[in-house]
């Protein structure tokens, strides 16, 4: 493991959480091989204490299994281990009736009895409560709990023990089973919920993107779709006048001309609105945006007196770069910095969280090819003479810094009326 980019720090917060919950229940297995297989040795004879610790060990084998397959089946990566579990179910029982056997009818003595019977509340106890990641619901818990629990006071029972006796291992294994079947049933919950959570925070990008996408959509169509309503009509109006041979079909295809001249422009001025962004709005707007999805972000620098083609093209800097904090890594700190360096703006966007299969991803290292919307970004910059650089810095963070002079767009930008749009492609011809 590497510091903060190693291994750890590539997983995503829904795979950090999914790991302590798989290694948690892996831990079980330690405690249990520790408290029962290890500390029999203290208690009975070195022979018994062997039988006991290699009978642990194989109900553990079976349990961190279980366990694994377990927690793959709440996640919908496999079919429900069935197998395993009533595998799983009878072992424990087998061993909990062993231990019951032998504490009523064995040698009668005490130091023996304490150890086994120690090794079946816990053997029952931690059984319970891995098979507990296999149930569907919980009322099939319950009723496992509840199983359990009357079997042993029921075993107990025709085994010779008194009544009240009987009713002390009911009760004791009725309160240790349900404790770690909750704490089971618990965990996949948390599990599941992080997972949705993450979920529903890269379908809220993604609906940013579409509802973005939607409202360019109307403003097209509201421009355009009456003009070409007219222009349909007026053409079909000029056809049948040039059939009478009438010459004011010429009027009308010159009206026609006209309009679509004006649709043209209209076009282009939608098109160049669309690409371009006021920094200041995006600022306020990333900040609020990463603050609600418990990013804390801190934005310095001032922005006043920048020209309108520098904040448009750094206010889409922004746009990209918040949405890429949000969609890639698991960052807790996002810092925005905006300075001017002699004749140039400088803006940085920082952030950690940023694993180094999520940061290839996005941008590529020391800001090489990168995904389409940092290539996008390039593109945008190169049309005003500025930079971009994407890349992972030290310390597990992703930083992209895009500088643009304040004589931006003097070649034609956004915001250019020379026929291309922002980015100096031809809209029509």
């Amino acid at each position: 493991m590497r510091g903060p980019g190693g291994w750890w720090g590539r997983k995503t917060t829904p795979a950090k959480v999914e790991t302590y919950t798989r290694w948690s229940f892996h831990f079980f297995g330690v405690i249990e091989i520790t408290v029962v297989g290890l500390a029999s040795f203290a208690q009975v004879d070195a022979g018994l204490a062997s039988a006991l610790t290699l009978t642990v060990v194989a109900h553990v084998a079976l349990c961190m299994l279980t366990a694994s397959r377990a927690l793959d089946w709440t996640r919908g990566r496999r079919a429900r281990p069935v197998g395993l579990l009533w595998a799983l179910g009878a072992l424990t029982a087998a061993l909990a009736a062993g231990a019951l056997l032998y504490v009523e009818l064995g040698s009668g003595d005490d130091a023996v009895a304490t150890a086994v019977g120690g090794d079946f509340g816990v053997l029952v106890t931690f059984g319970v409560g891995i098979m507990a990641l296999g149930m569907a619901g919980r009322r099939q818990v319950s009723w496992l709990v509840g199983g359990f629990a009357a079997g042993s006071g029921a075993v107990a029972l025709l085994l010779g023990a008194p009544a009240a006796a009987a009713l002390v291992t009911t009760v004791s294994v009725l309160f240790g089973t349900s404790f770690l079947a909750l704490t089971s049933f618990f965990s996949v919950w948390l599990l599941n919920a992080v997972y949705a959570l993450d979920e529903a925070r890269e379908t809220r990008a993604r609906l940013a993107v579409a509802e973005e996408r939607l409202r360019f959509g109307r403003d097209l169509h509201d421009v355009i779709g009456r003009n070409l309503a007219v222009i349909a009509l007026k053409s079909e109006l000029a056809v049948q006048l040039t059939r009478r041979e009438r010459p004011e079909a010429v009027d009308q295809m010159i009206e026609v001309q006209r309009i679509a001249r004006e649709s043209q422009r209209e076009v282009r001025a939608v098109v160049r609105g669309y690409r371009e962004a006021d920094l200041n709005a995006e600022l306020t707007g990333a900040r609020g945006v990463l603050d609600a999805a418990g990013i804390r972000c801190e934005v310095t620098g001032e922005t006043a007196g920048l020209p309108d083609r520098v904040q448009s093209a750094l206010g889409w800097v922004v746009r990209e770069a918040t949405t890429n904090v949000l969609r890639h890594g698991a960052a807790e700190r996002c810092a925005v910095t905006v300075r001017t360096t002699g004749e140039r703006v400088v803006l940085t966007v920082e952030n950690d969280g940023a694993g180094e299969t999520a940061g290839e991803r996005i941008g590529g290292r020391g800001g090489g090819r990168g995904g389409s919307g940092l290539a996008g970004l390039r593109e945008r910059l190169t049309a005003v003479d500025g930079t971009l650089t994407a890349g992972r810095a030290e310390g597990g963070l992703f930083r992209v810094v895009a500088e643009v002079p304040l004589g931006a767009g003097s070649t034609g930008g956004a915001g250019s009326t020379d026929g291309t749009d922002g980015a100096g492609l031809e809209v029509a011809s």
